[in-house]
């Protein structure tokens, strides 16, 4: 029976489909999704195309300055309107982590632009784009006034940009990124509030009605047998030794007694090498979150590293999405992902404004089915 209810979205940069299985879970379906990173795209067509939505979304694997909206919009949405337009454009750019000039003029900025690019043709209801807070930084304020300028231009209200903390939306990790929303101008949110109000909170203050913030404790229960993710990085002796005198349950680097030249010479690294506390959120996993030479991603009791699996729960995937390519392809896939409990809790909150005006012909001919073992 076709489906007239359910919502339609595309996802841009999808890597490996975080956003994308937050929007399934959210009663959203998925028209196409972009992504260039062959590893993340063959786990999306897998997760995503395969099992979750049963074959009925497709994945262009490709550089998004290649593709022509104007087609793609003849082809996916020739009968039906788009309704959300989801992405997150690469963040490299943008990250805190570049120091001084680094990343004004980083070519990789200009995707958000790309992105608009989408807006303007599919012009979806609305669109929510994801990023690291560095896109508000002073140095980056050329792209993002070009970006509101544009979308004011061609007829949608955007709210002001908003850093969330996931673990105030029930993730168990401390994940800061800013989120910003557009709305077709024909659709009314003058009453509509953004960002939703959190549902968890520090356990330390007077919670009211909000949950307490979750732990990442669940992440270190056993995985499934014959899991492909649960795999660790392989250490020499010596960090091994190392790890041995680390405290359990988030002891840092410190107290093994092991230093490096670099840990002299700069007052950062405090967290690399160091375990994570299951007891508390865990840290923001990064591309890197599976290399403990790269941040607090040392397991709580075992003497190695959190496995690819380990990482992907506390990003909220379900133990059944397999990241392809081998671990280090997994790690990125997991830490480039938007959590998915964080994109569902989002998309459910602006699911609403997707029941605005619609021509009465669209989703004639479409039949969804998007019941799996992923939602």
């Amino acid at each position: 029976m076709t489906d007239l209810k359910r919502p339609v979205a595309v996802d841009l940069f999808a890597g490996a489909g975080g956003f994308s299985l937050g929007a399934i879970r959210a009663g959203i379906t998925i028209a196409f999704a972009v992504e260039n990173d062959r590893h993340s795209a063959a786990s999306y067509r897998e997760n995503i195309c395969k099992r979750a939505l049963r074959g009925q979304a497709e994945l262009l694997n490709c550089d998004i300055e290649s593709l022509d909206p104007a087609a793609l919009q003849r082809q996916f949405f020739a009968d039906r309107d788009c309704d959300l337009l989801l992405g997150g454009p690469p963040c490299q750019g943008f990250s805190t982590h570049r120091i001084l000039g680094a990343g004004v003029d980083d070519p990789r900025n200009k995707l958000i632009l790309a992105y608009f690019d989408f807006v303007r043709v599919l012009r979806p209801r609305v669109f929510l784009m994801e990023n690291v807070p560095g896109i508000l930084w002073d140095r980056h304020k050329p792209y993002l006034d070009q970006f509101y300028a544009s979308g004011s231009k061609v007829g949608y209200r955007l709210f002001d940009p908003v850093t969330v903390d996931a673990r105030d939306f029930g993730v168990p990790q401390r994940r800061r990124r800013v989120f910003i929303l557009g709305v077709r101008d024909d659709i009314f949110c003058d009453d509509f509030e953004w960002p939703p109000k959190a549902t968890h909170g520090d356990p330390r203050k007077e919670l009211g009605d909000l949950l307490p913030w979750r732990t990442c404790l669940d992440a270190f229960r056993p995985s499934p047998e014959n899991d492909p993710n649960n795999v660790h990085m392989s250490h020499g002796n010596e960090l091994i030794e190392a790890f041995q005198k680390t405290p359990v349950n988030g002891g840092s680097r410190e107290a093994s007694g092991r230093t490096l030249p670099c840990h002299v010479s700069h007052d950062g690294h405090k967290d690399v090498y160091g375990r994570i506390n299951p007891y508390q959120p865990a840290p923001t996993m990064t591309t890197a979150c599976i290399n403990p030479s790269k941040g607090r991603f040392v397991h709580p009791k075992e003497h190695h590293g959190i496995t690819a699996r380990q990482a992907a729960r506390i990003q909220t995937f379900p133990d059944t999405f397999e990241f392809l390519g081998g671990l280090m392809a997994a790690g990125r896939q997991i830490g480039n992902a938007v959590p998915v409990e964080l994109g569902a809790t989002l998309i459910k909150h602006i699911k609403p404004l997707l029941a605005g005006p619609r021509p009465p012909s669209l989703y004639a001919s479409h039949s969804l089915n998007v019941e799996s073992e992923l939602v």
